[in-house]
């Protein structure tokens, strides 16, 4: 496994090290399976490394270097989380379309009320928008230009949008929508973490601001 641990702890940031653990060696062990509110298709566990011990070998780049690696990483995993924002917006605004195009009430389909269309075409409206913003973001990071300010523009607005749609989807899915069996319900549980690792919404709206003045 790859841990982050801090070498030299009194170097703060320049005393992390990034270090390739062996899952078998002795002292290191996985304890209970964390009860997470989504994201059920992935363990969470709690992990302990008791007098674990490792060599020299085991470092991945220079001691102390972990921090600074991770951060030249941090652009990308942004850039995947906005990906993921708008691939399950896309989604939704799929199956709310679908769903609303066979359900029937008052003697007709749900596509058939005004209110109901236009508010799907808000969703679909926010989705093309944020399609649009991350294939710039792409064409930037293909290119070897997406710097930290824009890529955490694009993690929290587009993970911000998700949930906004993914929950405006849910509720035109009627009492389904509650159902877990129907993906839209899964999708907007899984949702809501997306505005919270990789960086925060509040912590991703400071390094834009920082990058302004």
């Amino acid at each position: 496994m790859l841990l982050a641990a801090k070498t030299d702890p009194d170097q703060g940031a320049r005393g992390v090290s990034l270090l390739l653990v062996d899952t078998q060696t002795p002292g290191y062990s996985r304890g209970r399976r964390l009860e997470k509110l989504g994201m059920h298709a992935q363990d969470t566990s709690e992990l302990f490394f008791t007098d674990v011990d490792v060599g020299p070998d085991a470092l991945l780049g220079p001691a102390g270097s972990g921090f600074k690696t991770m951060m030249k990483e941090l652009p990308q995993e942004r850039l995947l989380l906005a990906i993921a924002a708008v691939a399950a917006m896309e989604s939704a605004v799929q199956w709310t379309r679908d769903h609303v195009a066979q359900r029937q009430a008052f003697g007709a389909p749900l596509s058939d009320k005004q209110t109901i269309r236009h508010r799907l075409a808000e969703c679909h409206t926010n989705t093309l928008v944020a399609r649009s913003f991350l294939n710039d973001c792409l064409g930037r990071h293909l290119a070897g230009e997406l710097d930290n300010a824009t890529a955490s523009a694009a993690k929290y607005w587009c993970s911000e949008m998700q949930f906004k749609v993914l929950d405006e989807c849910l509720q035109l899915f009627g009492g389904y929508g509650y159902m877990r069996e129907y993906p839209i319900a899964r999708a907007w549980v899984d949702a809501r973490v997306q505005r919270i690792y990789g960086g925060t919404t509040e912590i991703m709206k400071e390094l834009v601001a920082r990058s302004m003045f």
